[in-house]
């Protein structure tokens, strides 16, 4: 591509974004009604929503439930401590459906499902930092409850046994031969759990696991554009690295997607906590490869993919990832906040009109689990979480969501579903393209 062009491309970019505005259906009310169905209808003994079935099925948009001991579990629970902050930061009104439940007490009670895990788990592996969620927004809710504290404090020991000095990172997943160590770039997120527990005990071995992983995975991970690949194999016994490809992407060479939103959170994450501005550097790196390879159309699972054939779904959760770790990087990032902040509108917006289905029992479709496992076209309940949650911080931000997000002027269910509904039939052709019983008492987490 010519420079002029290109330039003309980023231009033309960068006025969509800055027009971008906050799509009215992150603050539905059916947000809270949806959450709410499915939290009455989690099983006894619990399991958690993970994923949906998919739009080609007869009755499709249900969602499909998993034993706690799953990496997604804490996602739900997650999610019902977002409404309740939403209910804080917005009050509760007819308008806005936050009334419709007490937000805090069924987190509490959800998440009371997970509690075994911090001493007995087997397929979590390095994932307990994503199952820590819940717990860690318990204690911004109340510092001193000791269940939370104690989960925190169990997943980040199990996380740091996993580390490895002369490999530099924390193993990802588990493998037949113990000297193949693999890494995933997802594991940027689990770093989170090292540093609450710091917080609360003040142990610099948890620190110090979190800054090593980081800056190991800052020079094995990326290619020189600022892409990233999803696994990183290296030698347990030399910390050599034997290998890199993808798992769940397109190709060894091609970029998955919510991966590459993963190191935008994750650097992002890890800058906030130190002010290292190499991490800084490696979150707007990821960024910007991001939003300069994202068609126009929506988030696609790989950037490298050929477009046919097979056709190449969108990845809804891709989105609202990389959304919050933009509007993160805004918040952290002043020389460069509109620039951020405009492109992760933009992608709400875009993502918005392409996914949100009032008829799913999840928020959004479009989302892609695992390409090469076929599984795709489907709800997600970490898309849904960071979609609650970026509507969550753009509140806080004070932008011109502050408005439609706690008053709903002019938005009600009926409304909402009615418009949403249009533009779902609209986008039906990019869619075919490809009480329960608690293990530990609540009286543990009041």
């Amino acid at each position: 591509m010519a420079v002029s062009s290109l330039l003309l491309l980023v231009t033309l970019y960068a006025t969509q974004a800055a027009q971008a505005a906050v799509p009215n259906e992150l603050f539905s009310p059916l947000i809270p009604q949806k959450v709410l169905t499915t939290s009455e209808s989690l099983p006894s003994p619990i399991m958690y929503p993970q994923y949906t079935n998919t739009w080609n099925v007869s009755n499709p948009g249900k969602w499909q439930d998993f034993i706690p001991d799953t990496w997604t579990s804490g996602f739900f629970p997650a999610s019902l401590y977002a409404l309740n902050t939403r209910k804080n930061l917005c009050g509760a009104t007819d308008a806005n459906a936050l009334g419709t439940a007490d937000w805090l007490e069924l987190a509490r009670s959800t998440s009371s499902g997970l509690i075994p895990l911090e001493h007995n788990n087997t397929n979590l592996q390095h994932d307990v930092g994503f199952v820590s969620f819940p717990f860690s927004e318990e204690l911004l809710v109340n510092p001193q409850n000791q269940t939370a504290k104690d989960a925190v404090n169990a997943f980040a020991a199990d996380l740091a046994a996993r580390f490895n000095a002369v490999v530099g990172c924390t193993r990802s997943w588990d493998t037949p031969d113990p000297t193949d160590f693999t890494v995933i770039i997802d594991n940027m997120m689990n770093l989170e759990v090292l540093w609450a527990s710091y917080a609360l005990t003040g142990n610099e071995t948890l620190k110090d696991i979190a800054i090593t992983h980081a800056n190991t995975t800052m020079i094995n991970h990326f290619r020189e554009d600022g892409s990233t690949w999803h696994v990183v194999e290296y030698n347990s016994t030399t910390g050599q690295v034997i290998r890199k490809r993808t798992s769940q992407g397109f190709s060894d060479n091609s970029t998955w997607s919510r991966g590459q939103a993963w190191a935008i959170y994750g650097f992002v994450n890890m800058y906030n906590h130190t002010q290292n501005p190499d991490f800084l550097q490696t979150a707007q790196r990821a960024a910007t490869y991001f939003l300069d390879n994202m068609p126009s159309d929506g988030i696609v699972p790989d950037f490298n993919a050929p477009l046919v054939p097979p056709p190449r779904p969108a990845d809804s959760s891709a989105a609202t990832i990389a959304a919050n770790g933009l509007l993160f990087l805004s918040q952290v990032d002043a020389s460069q906040a509109e620039k951020w902040s405009s492109a992760a509108v933009q992608i709400l917006s875009n993502i918005t009109t392409l996914a949100w289905d009032p008829s799913w029992q999840s928020l959004l479709s479009n989302g892609t689990v695992n390409w090469p496992a076929d599984n795709f076209l489907t709800g997600i309940v970490y898309g849904d979480y960071y979609y609650i949650k970026a509507g969550n911080t753009l509140i806080e931000m004070g932008t011109n969501a502050s408005t439609s997000g706690c008053d709903t002027t002019g938005t009600s269910a009926s409304s909402s579903a009615g418009a949403a509904g249009t533009g779902a039939s609209k986008n039906a052709a990019s869619r075919q393209l490809p009480s329960f019983s608690l293990p530990r008492s609540l009286q543990d987490l009041v």
